[in-house]
Formats: structure tokens, sequence, C-alpha cells
């Protein structure tokens, strides 16, 4: 029954356990508490310190969101869970994630990319503002404390005609009336869900780096591209963004996003596959070709390597002339029709072999999680456990760098919210 806007089972106030102490459990305790007044909420966080990834995201100024306020664009930077999330998105999200920070004291700021970081440029305005609303909307904290089983109780076994037995390491067990699960990539919750019922799609890593051994890239490291087409032509999967050399191969924006859409394929492949590289996508090769020639008609005298007619680093245009076949010493008048077309091929089909995974930091992101079919995404339940909801990572939902997987977490554990309490 419901009292004065508030919802009790049997004459008592609800009780919700949230398990997992990150971002998506944080936004939905809170959220839960401050739309359900009395209904009591504990949050069981496994670590001594609880957001320890919001701490470390974003290099440590942790990437709240990004600036993108259309849902229907919003739902294409999610390899996974984009069409799960149309609907969602609809009812939450970017405009109003920034309203309910902003509200509470916490101004965001969008970079020239689009990521959106608090103005402060540090992670702990975010973690004080999330502590600071746990505290003042009663949400009780649990840290240290690991969950080992989770029991669905029958009518039969609980005075209250249900709910959950969940059972800590220490031996203790606690019960509740409905289980937010929001353990983001820990296998415990994927272990508790499986044994509620749910299927689980295999979870790999997604966002990383790409080992590749090269001559091309020797002495590299540090260098970048502003633009660049990275391909994956057995995958049929392209991106295009910033490229950084590294000293283990290659990262950078378009990297990162290329290893999120093809986290499985790269998975299935032990992480070994063949990278097709265009340095210079704003250019096609007719055009490229043309340049190369007016440069050959007008510095016929000049060493090639001296003078290239592109916005490329001079140090990648050197090991892509050597790679093409021509040395320091070649003048531009020495350069044959054939040449030309070898660098125009360099330029925008070289091919390179990923031989391994690197990583992205201390940030990581898994493909996979609880299967979407068996969840209703009008309140992130469970379509085959009733009271059990679900938020953030735990689902096989993943976006590419750049805000879009808190978001996906504020908006899923917000929806759950709506509906824990009720």
């Amino acid at each position: 029954m419901v009292m004065q806007g508030f919802t009790v089972v049997n004459d008592r106030p609800v009780k919700v356990v949230v398990i997992g102490g990150g971002a998506a459990g944080f936004f939905g305790a809170i959220n839960c508490a401050q739309n359900h007044a009395q209904t009591e909420v504990t949050i069981l966080e496994a670590g001594r310190q609880p957001l320890a990834k919001v701490k470390i995201s974003g290099g440590g100024r942790c990437n709240v969101t990004h600036a993108c306020f259309d849902p229907e664009m919003l739902v294409t930077h999610y390899p996974r869970g984009g069409k799960a999330l149309r609907g969602t998105f609809s009812r939450f999200q970017v405009q109003d994630t920034v309203n309910w920070f902003e509200s509470r004291g916490v101004k965001l700021k969008t970079e020239e990319d689009g990521r959106m970081f608090p103005t402060t440029d540090d992670s702990e305005s975010i973690i004080h503002c999330l502590m600071q609303q746990v505290r003042e909307s009663g949400v009780r904290l649990r840290t240290g404390v690991s969950v080992v089983e989770v029991r669905c109780l029958s009518p039969s076994e609980s005075e209250n005609g249900g709910g959950f037995e969940i059972v800590l390491k220490s031996g203790e067990t606690l019960s509740c009336d409905r289980l937010l699960l929001a353990t983001g990539s820990n296998p415990l919750g994927y272990k508790i869900a499986q044994s509620l019922g749910h299927t689980i799609e295999q979870p790999v890593p997604s966002l990383f780096t790409f080992n590749v051994t090269d001559p091309r890239f020797q002495d590299l490291a540090g260098v970048a591209v502003k633009m660049a087409r990275v391909q994956l032509r057995d995958a049929k999967l392209t991106q295009t963004g910033p490229l950084l050399i590294t000293h283990w191969g290659l990262s950078g924006p378009a990297i990162l996003k290329l290893s999120a859409w093809g986290a499985r394929y790269l998975y299935n492949h032990q992480y070994r596959a063949t990278l097709t590289i265009d340095w210079l996508p704003q250019y096609n090769p007719e055009l490229l070709r043309e340049q190369l020639q007016a440069v050959k008609s007008q510095l016929p005298r000049k060493a090639v390597v001296t003078s290239c007619p592109f916005p490329i680093p001079r140090r990648l245009w050197e090991r892509l002339l050597e790679a093409a076949g021509l040395d320091s010493e070649t003048r531009w008048a020495e350069i044959s029709k054939k040449a030309i077309n070898q660098v125009v091929e360099e330029i925008t089909r070289g091919k390179y072999q990923i031989t391994g995974k690197g990583v992205f930091k201390e940030e990581f992101v898994t493909c996979g999680g609880v299967s979407l079919k068996e969840v209703n995404f009008k309140t992130m339940e469970s379509r085959c456990c009733p009271g059990l909801y679900f938020a953030g990572e735990v689902l096989d939902i993943d976006g590419v760098t750049g805000g879009f997987n808190f978001q996906s977490a504020w908006t899923t554990s917000w929806l759950a919210a709506q509906s824990l309490g009720s």
C-alpha cells in the first residue's frame, strides 16, 4: 500500500539493497532514496574505497558524460546496447545528467572533443557530491563487505511474501525486498545474475590499444596524427579520429573506438589481425597523386624527404617513403610514376599486423554481461526474477571512450531508482 507519497510493504518501508559502490550503484541508491523517502536503501561495496573507478576516470578528472544531447545520435556511440538505450535516453539523457550534478553544486564544462568534466578538473568533485548525497538521503553505505551468494526467496520462505537473502563472506545474512545489481565488470555480478536465472554474454575486453611491432614505427613513439582512418577489413569495421604511435604500437581515439566495435572479433582472433591505415583520409588517392606530381614539377632538385606536401609529421613521412622504397637521397626528379603510386599506397592503404592488445591507462570497459533481452528497459527490472534490477556495466552495454559509459550508468541506474521503491 502507498501512504503519503512513500511505499510500504506490510506497513513497513521497502528494503532495497544495492550491490556495488560504483557510479551506477551510488546513483541508483541516491535517486531511489530521494524519490521514495521512506525506502530503506543500503549499498554493499566489497572494496574499502567506494567510487574507485570514478576517481581514476578521465586521468583523475572524471569524464562525467559527453555533450551529445540528441538520443538518436547518442545511441550511435554504443557498440553494444544502443538499441536498448534509445528509449531510456528519452527519459534521462545527457542534459538531465548535467542538471542533476549542477543542481547539487557541481558545474560541468565541455571540451573541444565533446567530453564533459567538472570545472574543477578533479574527480573528487564528483565523489564528494555523490558521498554527500548518500549522507543527506539517508542511504546506508557499507564498505569492505563481500557478497558470496544471493537467494531469491519464495513467498513461503519470507514473511514479506518474497524478496532476497544476501549471504556475506563474514557469514552475516541480509534480507531485502528489492535488489539492484550494479557490480560493473566484477565476475561476482555475473555469477549472481546467472544464479537468479539470467544468461551472461561472455565478457571480453573493450577499449584497448593495439600492440604493433613494425619497422615503420621504430623510434616514432609520441608521434601523433590529428585525423587518420583505421580499418579491420576482414571485420568490415572502420573508425576515424586522432591516432598516436606509442612504444608498443598504436593508441588514440581512432584505435580505442575501433577496439570497442571490434572487441568480440578481436577476442575471437586472439588479438591478431591486419590493420589498414589511411594517414590522410581527407585526401582521395587521385588528389594525392596530383599533388605529388605537382611537387615533382615544381621542386625537381629537392630531396623528397625534406619537402612533404601533406600535413603528416616529418618523421612519419620519412618512414612511409622508406616503406615505398625511397631513401633520404632521392630527389623529386628521380621519382617514377610507379614510385608515386607506391607512396600513395603507403599513405592510404598501409597494412600493419596487430599482435596483441594493450590497455587504456587504468580505465577498462567490458563487452558482454547480462543479456539485454532479459531486462525490461522501461524499469531496468529483470524479466526472469521479479524484484531484481540492473544498472551500469553489469549489463551487456558498452560505449566508446568519451564519457558514454558513465552516461549509460547514470541513465540505467536513474531508471532503476524510479521503480525500486514502488
